[in-house]
């Protein structure tokens, strides 16, 4: 069976990485500073300031003015 293709970028990244394994504990400092966060440290998400209020469209209706309650 043939070999898979492997990029020569690829093929680059391997042979540095191998080269440098110092990289690749950088890599992992760098990704836990970031990415691999405990449920307690991540920041809190923003409240929406867009969700609508309960029912959907009680702000489109305003109530009458006294002079439009006596013509009704």
């Amino acid at each position: 069976m043939a070999e898979a293709y492997e990029s020569d970028l690829t093929q680059f990244m391997r042979q540095y990485l191998s080269n440098h394994p110092e990289e690749v504990e950088s890599q992992k400092k760098g990704r836990a500073i970031w990415w691999d966060k405990a449920g307690a440290e991540r920041t809190p998400p923003a409240p929406p300031r867009h969700a609508p209020k309960a029912g959907g469209a009680e702000y489109t209706f305003q109530p009458l003015s006294e002079k439009d309650q006596e013509n009704t």
